[in-house]
């Protein structure tokens, strides 16, 4: 099953640019698809594998910071190729 994850992660502390700096560098070096905008990251691929890294890297980033705020919303399906009709 395929499934489509966007993210907002916001530490809320100062430091907060290098917290997302990583947590995005350690998204893309996982292998998984992603795609980046300056408000969210979106994440694809099948269910399991994207999870499986999801898990570990939102624990890490978390560990890493005081406090922190992650929205996820997720989507059955890969919405990789969307492309908008109008």
């Amino acid at each position: 099953m395929n499934i489509s994850v966007e993210l907002t992660f916001s530490p809320l502390q100062d430091d907060f640019e290098e917290h997302i700096i990583n947590f995005i560098k350690k998204l893309r070096a996982s292998g998984i698809t992603i795609l980046e905008n300056p408000l969210s990251t979106q994440v694809y691929g099948e269910y399991d594998a994207v999870m499986e890294v999801l898990n570990q890297e939102i624990k890490t980033a978390f560990e890493l910071m005081d406090r922190g705020l992650l929205y996820m919303k997720l989507v059955k399906s890969d919405r990789s190729d969307y492309e908008p009709h109008f």
